[in-house]
């Protein structure tokens, strides 16, 4: 059994420019938006989680 923890499919309505934007960060970092936007959350979740101890 794989250690990573499992993944389920959410949706998210972006503008088209900054989908396009996005995009194109995920090429020149070679990742992908996916993982630009999970890092951006869990960055946002664990500043929210400091603010209120």
């Amino acid at each position: 059994m794989s250690k990573e923890k499992k993944k389920v499919n959410t949706s998210l309505r972006l503008d088209k420019k900054t989908l396009k934007a996005l995009k194109l960060i995920a090429v020149e970092k070679e990742t992908s938006v996916q993982a630009i936007i999970e890092k951006l959350i869990l960055d946002y979740l664990k500043k929210m989680k400091e603010e209120n101890k």
